[in-house]
């Protein structure tokens, strides 16, 4: 078996500073590290149990079968919270069948991002009997 000690989502925008401000001032995620200089230096944030790094440079955007993630307290919230920052919501917050409350976003080079909150009741957060 592989001993994973940490672990990190990659990301090699088309437009690097363009992705950086939208992962940093928009989606307001807290940096780990930064490395390199200039344009194509890269960023690390942190992502509530992994990273998201965003380095390097691509000439054409990331397939359509790549997503993030990302598990929220309150996506109702971070509707309101990203609405006023300018970035545009896909789809608005929804309580799936499956129980979770999802909304979805993209980043600037589309690349789909779900916000999900685990309401109280729901069995990832509570186990009757256990």
């Amino acid at each position: 078996m592989v001993h994973v000690l940490n672990s990190r989502t990659l990301i090699r925008p088309t437009d690097p500073e363009r992705s950086r401000a939208f992962y940093s001032d928009q989606l307001g995620l807290a940096v780990y590290r930064e490395f390199g200089t200039g344009a194509d230096r890269g960023t690390v944030y942190f992502l509530g149990g992994g990273f998201l790094e965003i380095a390097g440079r691509s000439e054409t955007p990331p397939s359509p079968a790549v997503r993030l993630w990302l598990q929220v307290a309150d996506v109702g919230a971070a509707h309101d919270e990203l609405r006023a920052k300018g970035v545009e919501i896909v789809r608005p917050p929804v309580k799936e069948p499956w129980g979770l409350v999802e909304m979805w976003i993209a980043d600037p080079d589309g690349t789909r991002i779900v916000l999900v909150e685990v309401p109280a009741d729901h069995p990832l957060r509570y186990r009757p009997g256990i």
